[in-house]
């Protein structure tokens, strides 16, 4: 009879276990939902992708900003404004008659005046010897300001070439447009070299003309004298400065 209990009591343990078991270790799988999950983890790792995406871009565009923002490392304003102080020098030492309006008013209405017969024999000479001198000294000027003129050709000629170079290797908008400003800097010396060099032989040929025409007026007015009796003119006097 015990062993008949012991019997069924196993006997219904396992067909528990029977039952159980099988329900336990059964998985289902769902198709549609595993699709599901795989396009949503898709879908996110393309959102992090186009995040770290953006984010490349933002920083390479910070980069160019600080590019274009970067001063060029090299200048030429010092060699430049050394080359126009030069230039300038040379032509505040003018002598005789300078580069000044009420200078030359005066020294037309002087010694270069046409000749009077109320001037003196000595003052015709002496107005003669004057515009010479003028003459002479404006000549000596311009070979002055053309000789410094060549001088300032080879430091040009320097910074035109370091210039070139860092346009072409300019890292950024910035540093392009300063090398581009300092190369019409350069130019506008070598213009200002270039009318500083006309405004010298202009001046030499101006004083030289206006010598020739004073000292033909002045030559009539001597042969006038020569001609007119009691005028009292001595050979002595008669200088003729051409």
């Amino acid at each position: 009879m015990k062993r008949l209990g012991l019997s069924a009591a196993a006997g219904t343990i396992a067909l528990v276990l029977g039952v159980a078991m099988p329900a336990r270790a059964l998985i289902v799988f769902d198709p549609n939902n595993y699709v599901q999950n795989v396009l949503t983890a898709a879908r996110e790792l393309q959102q992090i992708n186009n995040q770290i995406t953006s984010l490349q871009n933002e920083a390479q565009m910070l980069i160019n900003q600080a590019k274009n923002l970067a001063n060029l490392p090299y200048s030429s304003l010092q060699q430049l404004q050394s080359s126009i102080q030069r230039t300038q020098q040379l032509l505040a030492q003018a002598q005789r008659i300078a580069y000044d309006v009420a200078q030359i008013d005066r020294a037309f209405s002087t010694s270069y005046a046409p000749a009077t017969s109320s001037q003196s024999n000595q003052l015709l000479v002496t107005n003669a010897q004057s515009r010479w001198q003028n003459t002479y000294a404006a000549t000596q000027d311009a070979l002055r300001v053309q000789a410094g003129i060549v001088g300032n050709l080879d430091t040009n000629r320097s910074q035109t070439s370091a210039l070139v170079t860092s346009s072409q290797s300019a890292s950024g908008a910035l540093q392009a447009t300063q090398a581009g400003n300092q190369i019409l800097a350069l130019q506008a010396q070598q213009l200002a070299d270039l009318t500083a060099a006309v405004a010298a032989q202009g001046r030499a040929q101006n004083l030289e003309a206006a010598q020739r025409a004073s000292a033909q007026d002045q030559g009539r007015e001597q042969l006038r004298r020569f001609l007119t009796p009691g005028q009292g003119y001595q050979s002595s006097n008669v200088q003729m400065f051409h």
